[in-house]
């Protein structure tokens, strides 16, 4: 049991980074941008699988090991178990006096009336109960209640194993997968439109269930005003769905915590940013890229990083490296920021960069990430980056082309994922709420009522011991002694 405590502790603390650090299965936008503003601790999270806390070997090494001691607790606890459930309750102690819980009285009742009227009393309390002569005349009540708690607590352990042998076949058999849709788009649930596809280690691409959407609108809105001025008051998603290819096409409105349901898989509404609308041109004049670009919020204020790759661009690939500022405005440093999460000014800053992109070495890239190793800037007379700012509309002149910034159009952040046997954990979570229940407030208690003839006549002794704190047992005394007295006058 103190092992199993001790690794559910570590577990617990294990679970703390994935709770604090953006993880790749739930948003890998969130953890581009966490690599792009932290280069020199990314490559050690790496290492450490901060990313991917819950798939790390020393995270499941710790998961592994709790499910292997509870099992050791839980079989030997259940033999324990099933011979206490056939146990008859104890003998009295000899000197019933000393329990704290304990009353007596005299009465001209022979033993054996006393003994009955206690025997059918507490069975009425379904006690179980036994009567037997103490071998100096007397006779004894012994009775105890109480069995189930220990089983409570055995239907706990139980519970704890089939949530996490319930976690272990959904994430086998089902998949998570996150992308980011900007508005106006489509997806289809096939695999190369995911931007991260996580399956379990039985599922195949097959299994994906044919299903489509496009995002028509999505609206956010924050707080205007002081106090909390930017919190967050909803964001809203409005789909056009079709479950299968050639399907009737149907609208449904995508909220936080409020997903949508297909054939088994659930889209979820995680997140959200801007995705601003660039036209790169080059040299020659020609269209080298147009169109949204998403950019990844940083802060609250949803000021947002990205990168914009022109490979096709002649005589020179070109690159933009810059920031979103939804509502943009100049600091003390003159530098720009973003005041307010809603697009109020936008402004996006850029560094132009010209050279290779890497894009042709055949190691794959990511679209958050620009690959300077073989880049040069746009140098100002003075050897620093060249720094395009501009606002809707506005373009400006590079050596080897030009920039025009057309527009803003939000995306939204999709969690899609397929859980089998969901069921499973959310019974055993229910399953261990009952058991609780039952170990904490069912109260194991011993009861003994002692009838010894004397001279002046039998001497009732009842004494009552409570195998757990929190219960009142000198109530109990009171009671089976009031009863007892009550019986014996009426006789």
């Amino acid at each position: 049991m103190r092992t199993a405590l001790v690794l559910l502790f570590l577990l617990a603390l294990a679970a703390i980074p994935g709770s604090l650090i953006p993880q790749q299965k739930v948003d890998a936008s969130a953890v581009a941008a966490f690599r792009s503003a932290h280069p020199s601790l990314a490559p050690w999270f790496d290492r450490l699988g901060m990313f991917s806390v819950y798939t790390s070997p020393w995270f499941s090494a710790v998961y592994l090991l709790l499910m292997v001691s509870l099992i050791g607790c839980f079989i030997p606890r259940l033999r324990l178990y099933a011979k206490a459930t056939r146990a008859r309750p104890p003998k009295a102690p000899r000197n019933l006096a000393r329990f704290s819980s304990f009353d007596s009285y005299v009465t001209d009742a022979t033993p054996g009336d006393v003994s009955e009227r206690a025997r059918s009393l507490l069975s009425a309390q379904r006690r179980r109960v036994d009567v037997y002569e103490d071998g100096s005349g007397g006779v004894v009540v012994a009775a105890e209640k109480g069995y189930l708690r220990e089983a409570g607590n055995l239907v706990f352990h139980f519970a704890v194993l089939v949530v996490l042998v319930g976690l272990a076949i959904t994430s086998l058999y089902g998949f998570k997968g996150g992308v980011a849709v900007v508005q106006g788009e489509s997806f289809s649930n096939t695999l190369i439109q995911y931007d991260d596809f996580s399956p379990g280690g039985r599922f195949r691409s097959s299994q994906l269930a044919p299903f489509s959407f496009k995002v028509d609108t999505f609206s956010a809105a924050y707080k205007p005003t002081e106090p909390g001025r930017g919190t967050p008051l909803h964001f809203d998603a409005g789909l056009t769905v079709r479950d299968q290819p050639g399907a009737t096409p149907y609208r449904y409105d995508l909220r936080v915590n409020h997903p949508l349901q297909v054939d088994g898989t659930s889209v979820f509404l995680v997140g959200h940013g801007y995705a601003p609308v660039i036209t790169v041109r080059d040299g020659k004049g020609n269209i080298a890229y147009s169109g949204p670009v998403v950019f990844l919020p940083l802060d609250g204020t949803f000021t947002s990083y990205g990168v914009v790759k022109a490979p096709d661009a002649q005589p020179t690939q070109l690159g933009l490296e810059g920031y979103f500022f939804p509502t943009g405005a100049v600091d003390q440093t003159n530098h720009p920021v973003s005041i307010f999460p809603g697009l109020g000014n936008p402004v996006i800053s850029f560094v132009a960069y010209h050279g290779n992109l890497g894009l042709d070495s055949g190691v794959p890239q990511s679209v958050y990430v620009l690959d300077k190793k073989h880049l040069k800037t746009y140098d100002r007379a003075n050897g620093r980056p060249k720094v395009l700012l501009l606002k809707v509309g506005d373009s400006a002149r590079l050596k080897d082309g030009s920039v025009r910034f057309d527009g803003v159009r939000p995306w939204v952040k999709l969690q899609i994922s397929h859980s089998p046997g969901k069921l499973v954990p959310l019974s055993g979570v229910l399953l261990a709420i009952a058991g609780l229940l039952g170990s904490l407030f069912i109260r194991p208690r011993r009861t003994w009522v002692r009838a010894t003839p004397g001279a002046g006549g039998t001497l009732v002794e009842i004494a009552v011991l409570d195998r757990a704190s929190g219960g009142n047992p000198d109530d109990h005394v009171d009671q089976v002694s009031s009863t007892l007295q009550a019986g014996e006058d009426s006789a």
